[in-house]
């Protein structure tokens, strides 16, 4: 079962003596001083004096000759959810793999930057917030051979109450004593476009090479220049510095920002990180990219101690309220416009705090959340959901639909509920069995939703290499939002196998496209035209076929039974095929290849003998 659906954090040991940085990069925001602020550089302020120590605190299908098969990728997360993936990482993968739509399917909470953590006070290991956990993990590097933090009463910073963390470190030579931060599900990961960190310090015992370090590890990016793919580090290193300036440089894939600060008296340090990858690499687009991990750290080098205290992190999303989010991630894929002009992308949202439904098309609104961000699979909240989004003209695509449901109950919930009232699913991905039959047990009782392909991909490497890497294909006019969502919502659609079949499918009825509409006939027989092109030698194209015979719940176990055409028999990619409905059947298309895998499938051709009982979608209707 998935809680949130959002991946679990993993650790990244990534330091200055890693030999290939490959996690997302941290943009830090720049607060304070005006003439500062303007050249964009770190912000130290000097603290009054310590006070006294504190207490702790629709429409019909056109001809098939005007449209063309359109592939999509329909379920994509970038820098402004809380995987490792840039927006930039997953144009190069669409363009490499030929696909021609990407839809942005960030989590809604995470744009908006929902209940993302704040602030952490440094009154322990672990503190809770709003009942989300923040916790820090203690790890070493080097030849660190002492050191720990305490949590003390006294020094803290005279803007807060509380207990502030006393970090001390000592060693025999080069080492770094780290501190990983954790927060529940990841509520502080997601876009550096708008961030701005501000950190009190302290500096007890520090100087060249043994200086207070904040690193954060962003996101993935392709090739650029001279520089490998991978991810981007940042790293800031704090009271070491003999220049009294601060001073920016790169190595390959991560970058350090060296600042001064003076000792035995507390200073505020703000970083405005997007200004510093900016600096650093002035040819990405340093807007796209994420906080992925976020550590602090005393640097020891030699046998003289490192000490240092620090109090109060402070974390501000900037725009990322609300719908300020939509227009913050508007305005980063518009860096790439001219860049990516072969690749169209639409914005949407996986809206996760229910069911995760996509939000396909229509107007994007940022839903009202819960506080805190906790998911609730009560299908009547989701169902409540669903109608929110219709009402702003969007299709909705019910996203991973096994995660809390067996087969079993998800048909019994779909047949009682008409699918919630969802448009789309997601079923050319794993469990593949388990989703095919409830897809087939759906069909056979004239439910009406759209089967799609998906990759859910956070990281933005390899689409084919995924083991969820099916693409969804429909025949559309154009890669415009509206003529797509026309397309799905007319079930024009089928998913693919990218790495092993890119061919097209489609039913005709007397020379009209027909795949994925219903038709209401007495007629005992019908000729159909099937087509699945440039099916692998040695592959077949599977004919499957099931009575619609509404059995409801009782009998939820699909019907279907299999005509196999092998792929030298078909004739420019098609079959002449007569169908006899009986009392009412749909057929679907499956490819397979020359070991029987499945490599494609489309979405079914229902023949009816009189109305459904939900009835058929305008979009879908076939009139003879």
């Amino acid at each position: 079962m998935r809680t949130e659906h959002d991946d679990a954090a993993r650790g990244d040991d990534t330091t200055d003596d890693d030999a290939a940085v490959t996690r997302r990069r941290l943009l830090a925001t720049t607060l304070g001083g005006a003439a500062a602020a303007g050249l964009g550089l770190p912000v130290v302020r000097a603290l009054p004096a310590a006070a006294s120590t504190g207490s702790a605190p629709t429409g019909t299908a056109p001809a098939a000759r005007t449209m063309r098969p359109v592939s999509m990728a329909m379920h994509i997360h970038g820098s402004f959810s809380e995987g490792t993936a840039s927006y930039e990482t997953h144009l190069h993968q669409a363009r490499l793999n030929d696909v021609d739509v990407i839809w942005w399917t960030d989590h809604d909470f995470r744009v908006a930057a929902h209940d993302h953590r704040r602030e952490v006070r440094f009154d322990g290991l672990s503190e809770v917030a709003n009942t989300m956990e923040w916790t820090w993990t203690e790890s070493r590097q080097g030849a660190v051979t002492s050191g720990g933090a305490e949590f003390v009463d006294d020094p803290h910073s005279p803007d807060e109450p509380g207990r502030a963390m006393r970090m001390t470190a000592a060693g025999t030579g080069w080492g770094i004593l780290w501190y990983s931060a954790a927060s529940w599900n990841q509520t502080f990961s997601g876009s550096l476009a708008d961030l701005t960190i501000d950190l009190d310090v302290l500096a007890e015992r520090l100087g060249p090479g043994r200086e207070l370090l904040i690193e954060m590890n962003t996101s993935y990016h392709p090739a650029r220049g001279d520089r490998p793919a991978g991810r981007y580090l940042l790293q800031y290193r704090i009271g070491g510095s003999t220049t009294g300036a601060v001073v920016r440089r790169a190595d390959g894939l991560r970058g350090y920002v060296e600042i001064p600060v003076a000792a035995d008296t507390w200073q505020r340090v703000t970083f405005r990180p997007v200004d510093d990858l900016r600096a650093i690499w002035p040819d990405l687009v340093a807007t796209d990219n994420s906080m992925h991990t976020l550590r602090l750290g005393v640097r020891v080098d030699g046998t003289a101690e490192t000490r240092v205290v620090v109090d109060r992190l402070r974390i501000d999303y900037g725009r990322r309220d609300a719908d300020g989010g939509i227009g913050l991630r508007r305005e980063v894929l518009a860096e790439y416009e001219a860049e990516y002009p072969d690749v169209a992308h639409h914005e949407s949202f996986e809206v996760s705090l229910v069911r995760h439904l996509n939000w396909i098309g229509g107007d994007l609104v940022m839903p009202e959340m819960p506080s805190p961000p906790r998911r609730d699979n009560d299908p009547d909240l989701t169902a409540e959901m669903v109608e929110f989004m219709h009402a702003h003209g969007a299709l909705v695509q019910w996203n991973h639909p096994l995660d809390v449901e067996t087969p079993e109950s998800l048909v019994q919930l779909m047949i009682e509920r008409n699918c919630l009232g969802a448009d789309i699913m997601e079923i050319g991905r794993s469990p593949f069995e388990d989703l095919r039959r409830v897809f087939d047990a759906a069909a056979r009782n004239a439910l009406f939703i759209t089967g799609v392909g998906v990759s859910d991909d956070h990281n933005g490497q390899d689409w084919a290499g995924l083991s969820n890497n099916n693409i969804t294909y429909v025949w559309a006019r154009s890669t415009g939002k509206d003529d797509l969502v026309d397309a799905l919502g007319a079930g024009r659609a089928w998913w693919a196998d990218p790495a092993r079949w890119r061919g097209a499918m489609d039913v005709e009825v007397a020379g009209r496209r027909a795949l994925g509409s219903a038709m209401v006939t007495p007629a005992a027989r019908l000729r159909v035209r099937l087509t699945a092109t440039d099916l692998p030698t040695g592959g077949a194209l599977h004919i499957v076929q099931s009575p619609v015979d509404y059995p409801g719940v009782a009998d939820p176990t699909p019907r279907t039974s299999s005509i196999v055409i092998p792929a030298a028999d078909l004739r420019g990619g098609g079959h002449d095929h007569v169908f006899v409905p009986g009392d009412g059947a749909y057929l679907r298309l499956q490819a397979r290849d020359a070991e029987d895998r499945v490599i494609g499938e489309s979405n079914p051709f229902w023949v009816l003998r009189a109305e459904p009982p939900h009835g058929i979608p305008p979009a879908r209707r076939f009139r003879a």
